[in-house]
């Protein structure tokens, strides 16, 4: 009995003993937990994950957005010299109210290789409404011969212009330049040599003047022809967060054409780092130079969607093209009445995200324009453009 009364109370030493030493180890295993969290959270301050995945490592479906509400604001970074002077005349421009007009016009701007095989559709468009718009026609390659009253002497100094290249914005800052000089031009419209009208003038021109925003298409692809065309060479003054991508056909409102042409540093920019083969990836500047300029400087002032609709389903480098036999009034129609804008990601998930088309508040249909008709399709378009226009 006393042997073993003596081995258990050894043993009852030796676990009191250890007790105690776990007792007094247990702070220092705090302070190291403390530490190690502490130094986490201010790495993943200072240098954010680039993968959204990895916000969930240790925080909830939140992510990095429910880290950065408690988190203090990220140092403001210091702007350079150029960008202070580009911000200042940005600022400017966007403060003053737009010239007035008595007679406000819409300029019809068209971007186009040569010939206009739509010009009658375009003449009988803009029959009766003399007064109320201006025509400019750029064209890259050869000279067209018009027929339409409205398009003779109405070409600008033109130049070459490539696919996919910063001379495609080249060719729309000088059609915009070209445009501004009538005091009297509000709102500015891009078409291609494959544009008709959905609507009839009136509705058209009441849509644009009447609006005091710009339909400019914008949305944020994290997709290879999205986010991953981005250059870091970008940096500073082209974040990859403020990166976005849209179509090339846009409407301006007055004060937006003439920021444009006032900048020089983001169009820098985009001339030297979007562009095909930079750093193996092929960047369009048409396609990303204004919805990030105008998703950086005045995101509220934008539609987010282009008034000109192309067909995207096939999901070819073209849109669907629209030959003779596809033209009927039910066509035009369908396109003429949509009312809710679709973006779609480039990645693996083919994210869709869906808005109505708000004008002034109100939902009405997106679309103005269509595109890309084929030639073939012109006398289609005139024998029913009085009933598909005036049926909306």
């Amino acid at each position: 009995m006393k042997t073993v009364l003596h081995i258990s109370m050894k043993d009852s030493h030796t676990s009191l003993a250890s007790r105690q030493r776990t007792h007094q180890r247990k702070p220092t295993w705090i302070l190291v937990l403390v530490l190690l969290v502490s130094m986490f959270l201010v790495c993943a301050y200072i240098y954010p994950p680039k993968n959204p995945a990895a916000c969930y490592v240790l925080f909830t479906s939140s992510g990095c957005k429910g880290l950065s509400n408690w988190l203090p604001p990220a140092p403001a970074r210091e702007f350079t010299d150029s960008e202070i002077a580009s911000r200042v005349v940005i600022r400017e421009v966007l403060s003053k109210p737009p010239i007035e007009s008595k007679n406000p016009k819409v300029a019809f701007m068209f971007l186009i290789p040569g010939p206009l095989p739509f010009e009658k559709l375009w003449d009988k468009f803009f029959q009766g409404h003399e007064g109320r718009f201006s025509v400019y026609v750029h064209t890259s390659m050869d000279k067209p011969v018009h027929s339409s009253r409205y398009f003779i002497n109405r070409e600008i100094q033109s130049d070459k212009v490539d696919w996919g290249k910063i001379s495609m914005v080249d060719a729309e800052r000088r059609l915009l330049g070209h445009a501004l000089k009538n005091t009297d031009n509000q709102h500015f419209v891009l078409l291609s040599e494959s544009c008709v009208p959905l609507h009839d003038f009136d509705y058209v021109h009441s849509y644009l003047i009447n609006t005091n925003i710009s339909f400019i298409d914008c949305f944020e692809d994290p997709g290879p022809h999205g986010n991953g065309r981005y250059s870091n060479h970008m940096l500073p003054e082209v974040e990859k967060k403020d990166f976005r991508k849209g179509s090339q056909w846009f409407t301006l409102k007055r004060q937006h054409a003439i920021v444009v042409m006032a900048d020089s540093l983001y169009y820098t920019k985009f001339r030297d780092y979007c562009k095909p083969g930079m750093d193996g990836r092929n960047c369009y500047s048409d396609e990303h130079y204004l919805p990030t300029f105008f998703h950086m400087f005045d995101p509220t002032g934008i539609a987010n969607w282009s008034v000109t609709h192309v067909d995207w389903s096939e999901r070819k480098w073209h849109p669907k093209s629209y030959n003779a036999h596809d033209v009927t009034s039910e066509l035009l129609r369908k396109i003429a009445s949509i009312d809710i804008s679709t973006h779609e990601t480039s990645d693996e998930k083919r994210m869709e995200e869906q808005r109505g088309c708000m004008w002034n508040g109100i939902q009405r249909p997106c679309y103005l324009f269509g595109r890309k008709f084929m030639p073939d399709a012109i006398d289609n378009l005139i024998s029913l453009f009085s009933n598909y226009t005036s049926s909306i």
